[in-house]
């Protein structure tokens, strides 16, 4: 299925990818597993699985100054593999880190744990680590942030009646329709517990999609964490599952929301009954460059519904869902370069976790409503980014390609630290003179190991990545050109992590 990543895959890619020479160990080599019977389980926070509740405690109870040595430890040692450590890391931040009073800030541990490993996946042997120990410390600095705001931890279910595995469905959803915390709790529990990971994940991305608040944050944090789930494997949902609803029921401050009418929310419920309004054979369409186009132009000034009817127009008209999505991720891209920043870079990040979402979803009907969704929120993120401040006039598509002389990577990600126009001007020259943006991209990760300094980094990298292949060739130069509005340059200072993990590893 494209998008997805399966576990055996991620097996087959990391036995390939050989031994580490820093280590002398297997990469993911099956090691014996930690006793549970090493720590003292706390009866009031969740418990993980024997194997992996020692690793989450080692990584709970560390301090900051020196997890990354302690972890490296035990991974020279062979006590620990991969595939332990991202499991263990996933849980610790769900255990840890509350996603209250937004899912983000200091929620970004967890978020960023598949931008991680995907990054890491994709890197040379010797680079393997980085992301992984970077993410480490990226958990150390939320859970002391956590602390500070009241030292949140995930609780077991709570006692009482638990529906019946046939009931558990309907009662969460029920409660997920009612913004009610506590039956939509338990209800994830049984859910994930006997449904199938296609069944929950239907449930999950369409009510992580269902309201803007968070910028995104709910749709990408589902994604993320079901394309963890493949990695640490399925006996880790329930915990997974219960955060992921905890997470999409936060209203942030606001009224229930099943009571009020606000714009969060306004979207989803016309969208639910747009979807029938779009013929039946939608998805077989014809690829429209114009329709592209116009929808980037519809983007620029239209409001949610006005852009939502235009794509359901040209659904009917014959216009390929991918035509759609060439301007979403094309208008994403023009968006951050009209204000790079905060907000820019989750048009993009919400685009990809989206984009994801539709690829996976069994139901028709979901798919249609995430296409919608999606087209929905990126007329409010440009109405967010207003509200912060102006907005260029910049249009991505009139950008000229810079003189060929200087379209080489090391000026392009020198100006990147320095003149970010020049750096976009000088990578479409680049990527219109180039067979592939191989080296574009593996210039581009290789900084983010060694110069990202926060969690956006490594998901902004991964998810544009990503969906450079995604897009049709004719919007595939703009849209590389765009990304450089949110990487890291050659002259950035070094990340603070980069020197203690080599040297904790060598």
């Amino acid at each position: 299925m494209a998008g997805s990543f399966s576990r055996r895959n991620f097996l087959q890619s990391a036995s390939a990818a050989g031994s580490f020479g820093l280590l002398g160990s297997s990469w993911l080599a099956q090691l014996p597993a930690v006793s549970a019977e090493e720590t003292k389980p706390n009866p009031h926070s969740v418990q993980f699985t024997s194997d992996i509740e020692p690793i989450v405690q080692l990584l709970e109870n560390t301090s900051q100054d020196k997890v990354l040595e302690e972890v490296a430890s035990r991974i020279k040692k062979g006590t620990v593999n991969y595939q332990q450590v991202v499991t263990a890391l996933q849980l610790a931040g769900i255990r840890n880190v509350q996603p209250r009073p937004a899912v983000g800030f200091k929620f970004h541990a967890v978020l960023v744990v598949n931008s991680a490993h995907l990054a890491s996946l994709a890197s040379p042997d010797e680079h393997r680590w980085l992301p992984i120990f970077w993410a480490i410390d990226s958990f150390k600095s939320s859970q002391a942030k956590d602390v500070t705001e009241g030292n949140w931890t995930m609780p077991p279910v709570k006692d009482g009646k638990l529906p019946a595995p046939h009931e558990a469905r309907e009662q969460l959803v029920q409660s997920l329709d009612k913004w009610d915390e506590e039956p939509a709790d338990i209800a994830a529990a049984v859910f994930a517990r006997t449904a199938s990971a296609g069944e929950i994940f239907e449930v999950l991305s369409r009510y992580a999609s269902r309201d803007f608040r968070a910028i995104g944050h709910k749709i990408i944090y589902v994604a993320n964490a079901f394309r963890a789930l493949e990695v640490m494997g399925w006996q880790h949902a329930e915990p997974v599952v219960r955060s992921l609803v905890y997470a999409m029921l936060n209203f942030e401050g606001d009224k229930n929301p099943a009571e009020n009418d606000y714009d969060a929310d306004r979207p989803y419920r016309e969208n639910q009954k747009r979807i029938g309004a779009i013929r039946m054979d939608w998805q077989d369409g014809k690829v429209d460059e114009g329709a592209t186009k116009e929808l980037l132009a519809t983007f620029r000034k239209a409001k949610p519904g006005e852009c939502c009817e235009v794509v359901v127009q040209m659904l009917n008209q014959g216009v390929s869902p991918q035509s759609i999505w060439d301007g979403m991720f094309v208008c994403g891209g023009e968006l951050l370069m009209r204000q790079p920043g905060i907000v820019g870079l989750h048009t993009l990040t919400t685009s990809n976790a989206m984009h994801y979402a539709y690829q996976r979803a069994q139901l028709d009907e979901t798919r249609r409503l995430l296409l919608l969704q999606n087209a929905a929120f990126l007329p409010m993120f440009r109405d967010a980014m207003v509200r912060r401040g102006k907005l260029s006039d910049a249009e991505l598509l009139k950008l000229e390609p810079a003189e060929k002389s200087s379209a080489n990577l090391d000026d392009i990600f020198a100006k990147v630290s320095s003149d970010r126009d020049a750096a976009a001007r000088a990578t479409l020259a680049y990527a219109q003179d180039s067979s592939n943006a191989d080296e574009f991209i593996r210039r581009a990760r290789l900084l983010v190991f060694l110069k990202g300094r926060d969690a956006h980094d490594y998901k902004f990298s991964s998810a544009v990545i990503e969906d450079y292949r995604h897009i049709s060739p004719a919007w595939r130069d703009h849209f590389l050109a765009a990304s450089v509005y949110n990487l890291r340059g050659s002259s950035d200072r070094d990340s603070g992590v980069l020197k203690r993990t080599q040297q904790a590893l060598s």
